[in-house]
């Protein structure tokens, strides 16, 4: 751990509404006493959880892409915040390989399909779900990897499954994968790395 801090500290970085980055902060403050969100980035200056953190007290920063790839602002941040682990929660920018290097096997990702099937490079969110349901698969589910330098191809850390039915819109599947999202997520960070 970075400056000799007791307790395990958790970038997220996020593009969006926000609402996995709520639910990992509200679980280690629920259930883990040496844990903690300290820093949210988001490269998205009208996303969602640029609200939330402030709700929850967590210091956000809004950085551009430019200054996301550029190690010499993006690396003394996380120093400064003594992070331990970064947690990509719907982040949609390629993570820059020097973070990548620092952060080794401590930097995970959430996937909203079952991978191998439905990653690379533009699948996230609904297209991701539309893909699915196109497909016509019978089950879907989430994936949480490890970050490597190709998109969604990091080692599997934890998959969970749910029923994709007949009738599933796009939107059904999404609405069942975020379940599993819920449930899921900050448990296996917690059981990763606490």
């Amino acid at each position: 751990m970075e400056k000799g801090y007791t307790t395990k500290r958790f970038a997220i970085f996020a593009s969006g509404d926000g609402s996995n980055a709520e639910n990992i902060v509200r679980y280690f403050r629920d259930n883990c006493c040496d844990a903690e969100v300290c820093l949210i980035v988001c490269n998205n200056r009208t996303a969602g959880v640029i609200g939330r953190a402030a709700r929850l007290g967590i210091d956000v920063r809004v950085m551009s892409r430019d200054d996301i790839n550029d190690s010499s602002r993006l690396l003394p941040l996380m120093e400064e915040h003594g992070i331990d682990v970064v947690v990509l929660a719907g982040f949609l920018l390629m993570v820059p390989e020097f973070l990548i290097n620092r952060y080794r096997g401590r930097i995970i990702n959430i996937h909203p399909s079952l991978l191998p099937r439905f990653g690379g490079r533009g699948m996230y969110g609904k297209y991701v779900h539309e893909a699915v349901i196109a497909s016509g698969e019978s089950r879907t589910g989430i994936t949480i990897h490890h970050v490597s330098e190709k998109y969604d191809e990091g080692r599997i850390i934890f998959q969970a499954s749910t029923e994709v039915a007949p009738d599933d819109t796009a939107e059904d599947v999404a609405a069942k994968v975020r379940i599993l999202e819920t449930l899921y997520f900050p448990r296996v960070l917690a059981e990763t790395f606490l």
